[in-house]
C-alpha cells in the first residue's frame, strides 16, 4: 500500500446502495474523514480553527474507482502530499481493502489554508508549515499517483457539446 495510513474502517450497512456495494457519497465522506485526521497530524484541529479564526477550504476534489467493496469490507485510506506552498496543499489519497490490499478508490484534493474572518486565503503559520513539511519528509520518497491529475475525456466520442469542442 503506497501513501501513510490515515483512517481505517469498515464499510457501515446505511452505506450501502440499491447496487449492493458502497455509495459513491460515502467513498467521499471516508476520504474526508481521513483529511480531517491528516489535518490534526499538521495541528489544522478544531481549537486551531477557534484560536487562530483559520481553516482549510476543499477547492477542488477528483474521486476514482478501482473496485467495489461491500457492506462490513476493512477498509484502510492512505494520504501522500504531492505538493504545498505558502497557502496551498495538493494531497493525494488511497483507498484500500484492508484484508486484500487491493486499491478501491482515489482521492486528489487541493485546499486552501483561508482566513476566516476575511473569508481570503492566508499563508500557514509557520509551525503549521513545519509539521507539513516534516510530514512531506517522513513520508519518503513516493511515486507520482497515475490517477493524479487526470482530466475526464471520451476519445471518440458520439456527440460532444458546444462547450466540448472549444
Amino acid at each position: 500500500m503506497l501513501g501513510v495510513e490515515v483512517i481505517r474502517g469498515a464499510v457501515l450497512p446505511e452505506w450501502i446502495d440499491i447496487n449492493d456495494h458502497m455509495n459513491v457519497a460515502y467513498y467521499v465522506l471516508a476520504f474526508d474523514q481521513g483529511v480531517d485526521l491528516l489535518w490534526g497530524r499538521f495541528g489544522l484541529t478544531d481549537e486551531y480553527i477557534r484560536t487562530h479564526n483559520c481553516s482549510t477550504f476543499a477547492v477542488e476534489s477528483h474521486i476514482t474507482w478501482q473496485r467495489e467493496i461491500s457492506e462490513g469490507d476493512p477498509y484502510v485510506v492512505t494520504s501522500q502530499v504531492l505538493a504545498f506552498d505558502e497557502k496551498r496543499i495538493h494531497q493525494f489519497m488511497r483507498m484500500y481493502h484492508a484484508d486484500e490490499h487491493y486499491l478501491v478508490a482515489t482521492a486528489e484534493w487541493m485546499n486552501l489554508h483561508v482566513d476566516l474572518e476575511t473569508r481570503r486565503v492566508a499563508p500557514w503559520p509557520d509551525d503549521i508549515r513545519e509539521l507539513i513539511e516534516s510530514y512531506v519528509a517522513e513520508q519518503g520518497e513516493q511515486p507520482w499517483p497515475e490517477e493524479a491529475g487526470k482530466k475526464m475525456n471520451i476519445e471518440k466520442p458520439l456527440l460532444r457539446t458546444e462547450a466540448d469542442i472549444s
